[in-house]
């Protein structure tokens, strides 16, 4: 049996970030051969991955990528045990690589991108490397992909939100773009167009404004046509909270008497989708 030096330790503790001891037993049951240490520790990796499958994920960390050139843009959510473990550097590079491969390889769930390359690994690999340096189950969550438009993108501090904007337009408005993904990260609207707005709703709402404007004594013996544009403007003022396009821009200083649509507009773009990610949510 080869003697194993203290720098060849040391060296594989770089490549892998792994305790001194882990280094020197791969490095012993590979007879000092560095690669096939590395290999030796991957399964290790893959062991402690499969230990780890019944913890549960309650924190995690969105991530996006976005390449206006390209016209490509993906949202990843990936879930860990513990809120410093997704603010751990490593982690977050991992999240940003995973976000790209989804982004360039196209994969068609998470199955799938589990399988795909990642350099000389592949992604279930390099995810089971960080398991095995953290010693944490992580999992990708999922993740959304879209083609063909501009992207805007907006990620809480703590990475508990994430949003990808989804515009048409000549040229993406980074700065434009940005508020208008932190303004659907804070509100959260239940559409991103008027358009989508399904008819029994918008039917079931102005329904609900005339009742209330009626039940209100003020109101009697006012003419029809003076009750029904009071109840067109409930509904506008209900359009207003409920639809990105419509609702004023959180950002107030910034963007006076604007709406996010009118924001977006200015800048020669035109809201598609939003795709609103949150840790944990459905």
């Amino acid at each position: 049996m080869s003697t194993i030096s203290a720098a060849a330790v040391n060296e594989l503790r770089k490549k892998t970030d792994l305790p001194m001891m882990d280094c020197k037993k791969a490095l012993t049951a590979a007879n000092g051969d560095m690669e096939a240490a590395i290999e030796i520790l991957r399964k290790e990796f893959s062991k402690a991955t499969i230990k780890r499958e019944g913890n549960e994920t309650a924190e995690g960390r969105i991530g996006i990528f976005v390449d206006n050139a390209a016209k490509a843009g993906s949202i990843v959510e990936f879930r860990c045990e513990s809120a410093p473990t997704a603010k751990n550097d490593r982690v977050i590079e991992l999240i940003a690589d995973l976000a790209k491969t989804v982004a360039t390889d196209n994969p068609a769930d998470v199955p799938a991108l589990m399988g795909s390359k990642f350099g000389t690994a592949t992604v279930k690999e390099r995810v089971d490397e960080v398991v095995g340096v953290i010693r944490e189950k992580m999992v990708v969550q999922r993740f959304a992909r879209d083609t063909g438009h501009v992207y805007g993108q907006y990620i809480h501090h703590d990475g508990s939100v994430g949003v990808l904007l989804v515009c048409t337009g000549e040229k993406a408005s980074d700065e434009v773009m940005r508020d208008a993904s932190a303004h659907i990260a804070a509100l959260n609207p239940q559409f991103a167009l008027t358009s989508e707005v399904p008819a029994d709703l918008l039917a079931k709402e102005k329904e609900l404004a005339m009742s209330h404007i009626l039940a209100e004594p003020k109101n009697q013996g006012k003419p029809q046509n003076i009750i029904e544009k009071i109840a067109e403007g409930k509904t506008k003022t209900w359009l207003a909270e409920t639809v990105l396009t419509e609702q004023p821009m959180a950002n107030a200083a910034k963007y006076p008497n604007t709406t996010v649509g009118q924001a977006l507009q200015k800048v020669g773009l035109t809201v598609v989708k939003f795709i609103r990610f949150k840790v944990g949510a459905v």
